[in-house]
């Protein structure tokens, strides 16, 4: 079980270099056409959001978990493919970099068209932007979505490890629909979405922290998160203050998001150099992040069949 959990965890991060993203149709937006028609007025909404949190990532898990099983019943080795496809549709690595990499190289030479680009990343108007806010907003994505869209994946993903390959894909698969469910639903406005942000924030506490350690490391500068500290409680997130201060510090650079909040990492917005620096710790950090949960991966199956076995 531990060298198939690993393996599982390496072969996904091999298809996530070679594809970056899986083909249509997509399993997380088929999960979110799901989530859509839940997406409207309820005369009870904060019952409503309750169930909707507690129900459709369990779905979600149910269904993975359930398809691994299955395959892994045909033949073990293909049950470890497919639980490695399971975990490369629940993160995301090469397409957030390349992403965040091609809105800091257009700042350069088309600012309205990096403003555009930036929408993949960052749900914010863009419109009036300065180019180094518009490279602020992409590094601080990128170091966020490193939390949502990789560790925390990979996290579930271990944990299930514990109990079996079916159950760790189930994990990554709860993990990546609770952070569906808070990016669709999770707004203030959207009160039977209450339930869902509360929940992602639960979700998100270690790994946006784990995240911060990685990007250090990825720095050279473990002091980054210390630094960092004293500036995170200007960020509404519970969370992701913490890989996007741990960044700011690493690059000596001032990230911030006008009318919300600054981190004074350094005195002047991140110039285009700088920029590309943090995407690059941000692709390190991520491959850390892969080599450290197929670590753990094989770590938590040799201590459930240490468990198993007795002594």
């Amino acid at each position: 079980m531990s060298r198939r959990a690993a393996t599982a965890v390496l072969v996904a991060a091999l298809l996530d270099r070679l594809l970056a993203e899986p083909p249509d149709p997509h399993p997380v937006a088929l999960f979110g056409r799901v989530v859509a028609p839940l997406d409207r007025a309820w005369s009870r909404p904060r019952a409503a959001g309750a169930a909707i949190a507690a129900l459709l990532p369990a779905l979600a898990a149910a269904t993975v978990g359930g398809l691994v099983a299955a395959v892994e019943r045909r033949h073990p080795g293909l049950g470890v493919l497919a639980a490695a496809g399971a975990l490369f549709t629940a993160t995301s690595h090469r397409l957030l970099v390349e992403t965040a990499g091609d809105v800091v190289a257009t700042s350069e030479r088309d600012l309205d068209a990096a403003r555009a680009d930036l929408l993949a990343l960052a749900g914010r108007d863009a419109s009036d932007l300065s180019a180094g806010e518009v490279r602020s907003a992409a590094v601080e994505s990128a170091a966020e979505n490193l939390a949502d869209g990789l560790v925390a994946p990979l996290a579930g993903f271990c944990l299930g490890a514990l109990v079996s390959l079916p159950a760790a894909a189930a994990g990554a698969a709860w993990v990546k629909a609770v952070n569906t469910l808070d990016s669709m639903l999770g707004y203030p406005e959207k009160r039977h979405g209450t339930a869902s942000a509360r929940l992602d924030d639960a979700v998100a506490w270690l790994p946006a922290r784990a995240s911060a350690g990685l990007l250090a490391l990825a720095a050279g500068d473990v002091d980054a998160p210390a630094r960092a500290r004293a500036w995170l409680d200007a960020v509404p997130s519970p969370n992701s203050g913490w890989p996007m201060g741990a960044i700011a510090a690493a690059l000596g650079t001032r990230l911030e998001k006008p009318g919300v909040y600054v981190l004074p990492g350094g005195d002047a917005l991140p110039d285009g150099a700088t920029a590309r620096r943090g995407v690059r710790l941000v692709a390190r950090a991520g491959w850390l992040a892969w080599a450290g949960a197929a670590g753990l991966a094989w770590l938590v199956g040799r201590t459930r069949r240490t468990f198993r076995e007795g002594p």
